[in-house]
């Protein structure tokens, strides 16, 4: 059962924040709270992803998979072909020993392989149909972000496809304000988070989180080599784009 995210409620001291143990135990109550249309999101990416993986030994790579919240979306559903297979790799080995027992079954059928791994620093990645950056790459520090986009263009087969959704800022300096302004009130109307938690936690992610604006992640992705790329989500300062081989 998930436990209810109270992280940011108990501290004293805020710190860098990390995806450690006490993270990993309250994530997935953490994201589905913190994260605008977080559920709508995983589905709608989810179905789109079925118009990309093949009948036969198509390849998912999700780079940053935390608790494995995604595979398992993606496993379950309807259209997911039996012979699809999915690599997940993530930097906190709390985090995948979450994703390990959620994705437990799957796993017993060799249909998912887990792996330790820091994206800033990551192996070459198999030749793939799709791969998924959730929320990921704005933890990634912004000198190897190119040199990551770079290498998953390079794994992707040819009409392979990256999901990216990331936090993002406004080129508008008011409208940025703005927004956050209407996102803590989300968090806080919506989701129970205190003004406390919410204050805490943006000290917390300061020096961690560290987003782009939507245009700049664009030249990201066109300089590792996308030519079609699209927005296909937004909410004020979150952004899910679309970029295809």
């Amino acid at each position: 059962m998930t436990q209810e995210d109270r992280i940011f409620q108990q501290i004293n001291r805020t710190e860098d924040f990390t995806f450690d143990e006490r993270v990993a135990t309250v994530f997935d109550n953490m994201v589905s709270r913190s994260v605008p249309f977080y559920s709508e999101v995983q589905r709608l990416q989810s179905d789109l992803i079925m118009e990309f993986l093949p009948e036969q030994d198509g390849l998912v790579c999700d780079l940053g998979c935390s608790t494995g919240t995604t595979i398992e979306h993606i496993i379950k559903h309807p259209k997911c072909p039996q012979t699809a297979m999915f690599v997940g790799f993530d930097n906190s080995e709390p985090m995948l020993e979450k994703a390990r027992a959620k994705l437990a079954a799957v796993q017993a059928e060799d249909r998912v392989l887990l792996q330790i791994a820091d994206l800033s620093d990551l192996p070459p990645l198999p030749a793939c149909n799709v791969v998924i950056l959730n929320w990921t790459l704005q933890f990634v520090r912004p000198i190897d972000r190119e040199h990551l986009l770079g290498n998953i263009y390079t794994a992707l087969r040819p009409g392979g496809v990256l999901f990216l959704s990331e936090k993002i800022l406004s080129s508008d300096a008011a409208l940025n304000r703005l927004y956050i302004e209407h996102y803590l009130q989300f968090k806080k109307s919506q989701s129970g988070y205190t003004d406390a938690e919410n204050q805490r936690k943006r000290e917390a992610l300061e020096n961690v989180l560290i987003p782009y604006r939507l245009d700049e992640n664009y030249v990201l992705l066109e300089r590792a080599g996308f030519k079609r790329i699209d927005t296909y989500f937004r909410w004020l300062n979150f952004a899910c784009l679309i970029a295809i081989k």
